[in-house]
C-alpha cells in the first residue's frame, strides 16, 4: 500500500488586495490574506457594494418584461 504524493498548497490571489495566499487549512483566513482583507470584503457585501448592473432595457421593476399582463385587461 503506498501513500499518495503530498502536493504543495494551491496559492491563490487575495479578493481583497491582490496577495499570494496559500489555500489550505493552515490559512485561516483563505481565500483573504488576512483578517483585515476578510473584514474589509464583508463590509463591502453588507454595504451592497457589490451589485450587478441593471442593462438599459430594465425598467427596476421586478416581474416586468414590458409584454401586457394577460391579467389585466386593456393593458
Amino acid at each position: 500500500m503506498s501513500a499518495e504524493p503530498v502536493r504543495p498548497p494551491r496559492v491563490v490571489a487575495c479578493p481583497s488586495c491582490g496577495a499570494p495566499v496559500a489555500y489550505s487549512p493552515a490559512s485561516p483566513w483563505r481565500p483573504f490574506c488576512s483578517e483585515r482583507c476578510r473584514r474589509l470584503d464583508l463590509g463591502a457585501w453588507a454595504s451592497e457594494a457589490y451589485r450587478i448592473p441593471l442593462r438599459e432595457a430594465d425598467s427596476g421593476e421586478p416581474g416586468d418584461s414590458g409584454a401586457p399582463d394577460p391579467g389585466e385587461p386593456g393593458k
